[in-house]
């Protein structure tokens, strides 16, 4: 039987694979409490601990403007972290998957990104990020790098979820119109990991995986009032440039990434990111008529 373990158990990513993986094998499912990423003892000790066949590292500090103020600890959590687990995972001869970031790019580019596509992350939060990734492929062991986009569930802290809120709060919400992205179900992904891992080890590298089509973040927010069911009319949507929402960190305007790798290696392909939207409200009760888009 196969051991998985599974770093930011209370993480919406991380819950999504615990579902995932259930009847994979046994699952050590391990959140911030059992395993401080910021502590490289714990991380250690964490791994050794459970001897893992395969470590899903679901755990990350993703508070994007934040890590502009809090640059040190967002390289132990993001940076040097991975670089620990790829280490013990070697040691074990263990699997390591990973989740990394669009934000690894600078925007700059009219097209999807390829995984070969030079890096130059803007904010602090992206190249801690591409930090984690290099100290993973320098560890030699066996691994999976996942980059992917605009995360939502359920569950946790994430876009969708802010809106469902602040759209029953607010008359008005002023959304950035101008950042193209793939909004992305962590059911999604923890769904193509289990498909890739469950496939073998072959392959070690890079690859993207998001969710087809595109939009941006007003565009989001317009299809999940659109879809989703609420007992009063949501906020108004309106579109701004990203001038008029200034922010600590730097986003870039074109963070679509091209999935032909996955596709092309494993035979994976994400649902369209429209239909992720409407299983995510129809697990919170929420998903009403399709609407405008």
């Amino acid at each position: 039987m196969r051991r998985f373990l599974i770093l930011g158990a209370q993480g919406q990513l991380g819950i999504e694979l615990q579902s995932a993986f259930q009847d994979a094998g046994q699952v050590i499912a391990l959140g911030r409490a059992d395993c401080d990423l910021s502590n490289p003892s714990s991380i250690r000790a964490a791994v050794q601990g459970a001897s893992p066949d395969v470590i899903l590292n679901a755990a990350a500090y993703t508070a994007v403007d934040r890590a502009e103020s809090e640059p040190e600890l967002a390289m132990r959590i993001n940076g040097e972290a991975p670089g620990i687990l790829a280490e013990e995972a070697k040691k074990s001869n263990a699997l390591l998957v990973h989740y990394s970031t669009d934000y690894v790019f600078d925007g700059t580019k009219s097209l999807p990104w390829v995984e070969d596509d030079p890096t130059n992350p803007l904010n602090v939060y992206g190249k801690t990020k591409l930090a984690g990734e290099r100290n993973i492929q320098q560890a030699g062991g066996q691994y999976l790098i996942f980059r992917t986009s605009w995360v939502f569930s359920p569950h946790g802290n994430n876009f969708l979820l802010t809106m469902l809120r602040l759209g029953r709060e607010r008359p008005e919400l002023r959304i950035v119109d101008d950042q193209r992205g793939a909004p992305t179900s962590a059911l999604a992904l923890a769904l193509a990991t289990r498909q890739i891992v469950d496939a073998g080890r072959g392959n070690p590298g890079i690859y993207h995986m998001t969710c087809a089509e595109e939009t941006t973040w007003y565009g989001f927010a317009r299809n999940i009032f659109a879809r989703a069911r609420a007992e009063k009319p949501w906020a108004q949507v309106v579109g701004i440039p990203s001038s008029e929402y200034p922010s600590p960190a730097e986003r870039p305007a074109n963070s679509v990434l091209s999935n032909a790798k996955l596709k092309s290696t494993f035979g994976v392909e994400l649902p369209i990111w429209k239909s992720a939207l409407e299983r995510a409200l129809r697990t919170l009760g929420m998903l009403g008529c399709d609407g405008p888009q």
